[in-house]
């Protein structure tokens, strides 16, 4: 098998987890993209080459790889790779590039009022940050069409996983158990996002768009209890959403319901999600936080 390269441009939680996937002894090799000198040093502990950006010339970067993932949020003048790469990308797509994938934000659906949405749904974005995941779809849509991109996006729903999410939150003492009637949105596990990355690397589909979500669209404040459940604790205080006192990104999240179907990446790329709902997927995470309480007291770690 020929060797393959990844450059993860934005080196977050989701590419990380993608990263430890790979096989980057034998067939990969994996490079991301940060700002700190810090986590650059970090990442090549990891066995990952970083790439300080800004701050070096991304274009010289591109046409070295095989593969490209795209995670950096869009600003207010747009795609800030599709901006300051583009003639790049155009050679790239010449040249030895197979696969582009974008992450995207099911934000882009806007408010259903609890309705169900597929990759067909028209995009109709109620948040201004929906309104520019739309428009950078559409930029990297229509490189595509011009310069014949190996551009796949995908729409992730609320990331949760090791050290992310409710059950973390909860543990934390953060998290609140907010009550707005009728809301409901998708969560995927990060594991089952590099998943289906990696099959769909395996399995290119230029062009393609999938929804990243599981099978269980629910309701917060029912995750937030079974959060509790799990971790042996009082549910938190019922907080009404009016009252809440909450970051403008996660307002955004609450002032959309809806139900988001996975029928396409399930059906394309073959995908069988390992966690298909919040209830094993944070089942499995409270199991390894217990285990690893554990070991911390076989070894005397957690001992003042």
């Amino acid at each position: 098998m020929n060797r393959k390269s990844l450059l993860c441009v934005g080196f977050g939680y989701s590419a990380r987890t993608l990263a430890r996937k790979l096989d980057s002894n034998e067939y990969w090799s994996v490079a991301g993209t940060t700002r700190s000198s810090e986590k650059a040093a970090a990442m090549k502990d990891e066995g990952v080459d970083a790439v300080i950006w800004p701050g070096s010339d991304l274009s010289a970067e591109i046409g070295s790889y095989t593969h490209i993932l795209v995670s950096v949020p869009p600003g207010e003048t747009g795609d800030v790779v599709v901006n300051s790469c583009e003639p790049a990308l155009a050679n790239a797509a010449a040249g030895k590039l197979e696969w582009l994938g974008y992450l995207s934000t099911t934000a882009v659906y806007g408010d259903r009022g609890g309705g169900w949405v597929d990759e067909a749904s028209g995009l109709r974005p109620s948040t201004r940050r929906g309104q520019l995941r739309v428009e950078a779809e559409l930029s990297w849509l229509d490189m595509a069409k011009r310069y014949k991109l190996p551009v796949h996006i995908f729409r992730l729903a609320g990331i949760y996983g090791p050290g992310r999410g409710p059950l973390a939150q909860l543990a934390a003492g953060r998290k609140k158990r907010i009550i707005k009637a009728g809301q409901v949105f998708n969560r995927i596990h990060v594991e089952d996002i590099a998943r289906i990355l990696k099959a769909s690397m395996e399995s290119p589909r230029p062009g393609s768009t999938y929804n990243v979500c599981d099978d269980m669209p629910a309701q917060p404040q029912f995750v937030t209890s079974y959060c509790a459940q799990l971790l042996g604790v009082p549910e938190p205080e019922a907080v009404a959403f009016e009252e809440a006192d909450l970051s403008p990104m996660a307002r955004s999240f609450y002032s959309e319901s809806k139900r988001v179907s996975n029928c396409r990446v399930k059906h394309e790329l073959n995908i069988e999600l390992a966690y298909p709902d919040y209830l094993t997927g944070l089942k499995s995470l409270s199991e390894e936080m217990n285990g690893q309480s554990a070991e911390g007291q076989a070894d005397g770690s957690n001992n003042g």
